[in-house]
């Protein structure tokens, strides 16, 4: 066992103990923990998105894919090994709308999808290390002659119910005089549909996302990815807040991967390989800033990177 995995162990040996101490002062549900949860049900609530490719998407049949959802399956296997015992991954599609109290409630005890972790959100749900950094921009048909946040005066932006991408787009100071009408798909899917039908002049999203969706369109070529950088955001795994055992195995899994450079093989299988459904590439790769977290990792808030 080396120095990293016996601080882990000790910690959790610690966490167990006081869990025990906490049952015997308390109910039964405030001592609840998901690792004691995972440890007596033997199952583990997987949260995934059903449309965020390259990080958490559906193939169909109940089977979903992506980085994030590699990434929690390794810290699965942590878990497994924690509490010794096997356990069931159970998949439950979220949307941008419910993952968080999903989370909150415990009916999600790993949240895998797209997910960014900022200041506001952490009063409510607990982050891992950063695992990807995106930078909001919008995606618009390659004939549309739109190139930036000024010519959007007049037209209509889609943005994804639940997220916060329209918001910084307002806040951005070239959008200062720019008047726009608002449209909202439920999923990530649906907003680019409305963009691919016409409904909308741009869709303002995370790069990431949008790039997974054009490779997966009827013709890629079609749309291209344009404008200034809204903002940049740290997207992590989410879990419950003040559950530190769960924070202790995730972060020790996420931070062994990027020493080890398992986690640098698993982006270059979702950001720059062909993927699933179409065997195409979303063709980005790791940018500065996350090549800098991954030798230095943190759980910083998107405040943290603002200029």
């Amino acid at each position: 066992m080396n120095k990293v995995s016996s601080q882990l162990s000790t910690l959790l040996a610690a966490m167990a103990l006081g869990a025990t101490l906490t049952a015997a002062f308390s109910t039964p549900v405030q001592a609840q923990t998901t690792l004691k949860k995972v440890q007596d049900t033997g199952e583990i609530t997987m949260g995934v998105r059903e449309s965020s490719s390259p990080l958490s998407f559906t193939l169909g049949g109940g089977r979903f894919a992506g980085y994030h959802v590699d990434l929690c399956l390794a810290i699965i296997d942590k878990i497994k090994a924690t509490v010794g015992r096997p356990v069931t991954i159970k998949y439950t599609p979220v949307t941008s709308q419910n993952r968080i109290p999903l989370t909150q409630n415990g009916t999600v005890d790993l949240e895998c999808g797209s997910t960014t972790n900022n200041a506001t959100r952490q009063k409510d749900v607990a982050f891992g290390l950063t695992t990807y950094m995106t930078e909001v921009r919008m995606a618009v048909k390659a004939k549309s002659g739109i190139t930036a946040i000024k010519q959007l005066n007049g037209k209509t932006i889609a943005t994804t119910t639940g997220t916060t991408s329209v918001q910084t787009l307002r806040k951005h100071r070239n959008a200062e005089k720019v008047n726009f009408k608002e449209v909202f798909g439920k999923d990530h899917a649906d907003s680019f549909l409305l963009l691919e039908s016409g409904r909308a002049d741009a869709f303002v999203m995370d790069d990431n996302i949008l790039a997974g969706l054009i490779a997966n369109a009827k013709d890629p070529k079609e749309f291209k990815i344009v404008g200034e950088v809204l903002s940049v955001e740290p997207i992590a795994v989410m879990i419950r807040k003040d559950d530190p055992g769960m924070k202790a195995v995730v972060d020790f899994t996420i931070r062994d991967m990027m020493n080890s450079g398992a986690l640098e093989k698993i982006y270059k299988k979702w950001f720059q390989s062909p993927i699933p459904p179409k065997n195409t590439s979303v063709n980005l790769p790791m940018g500065a800033t996350l090549k800098a977290l991954f030798k230095s990792p943190n759980d910083k808030p998107m405040e943290a990177y603002a200029k």
